[in-house]
């Protein structure tokens, strides 16, 4: 998934939004209930890139038909140190349909989920905007 890794790295978040489908899934690495459709999805990642310091993809891995994708990554919330993994599916037109995120350790997923929560009135309304 090069150009969603590409315009993460860019931080252009109108590139990542254009690369969602209407109805992707965004699960979360700290809530246990998935958020389904674009809007909410583009302002959960809007925000992430609000609390993530020295974010980087370290590594790249896609599953044998190519819709299947892992981008590994690095970063800091709050000082705390985290590596975390964005699993990416894609539809038939290219289009990320699912985009689930798992962080460790457990004291960098605590300082995100405590960072993204203080961002959530922000978030819901850029959702509700879009």
């Amino acid at each position: 998934m090069r150009a969603f890794r590409e315009a993460v790295e860019a931080g252009d978040l109108d590139a990542v939004e254009a690369l969602l489908a209407d109805d992707v899934v965004f699960t979360s690495p700290v809530v246990f209930k998935p958020y389904p459709g674009k809007a909410i999805t583009a302002a959960i990642l809007r925000g992430a890139s609000r609390v993530f310091e020295d974010f980087r993809y370290v590594r790249e891995l896609t599953g044998p038909d190519g819709r299947d994708h892992a981008l590994v990554f690095t970063a800091r919330v709050d000082g705390r140190e985290l590596t975390g993994c964005d699993f990416i599916h894609v539809d038939e037109d290219g289009l990320i349909d699912e985009l689930m995120v798992m962080v460790r350790p457990l004291s960098g997923a605590q300082a995100l989920a405590a960072a993204m929560g203080a961002q959530f009135d922000r978030i819901a309304a850029e959702a509700q905007a879009s």
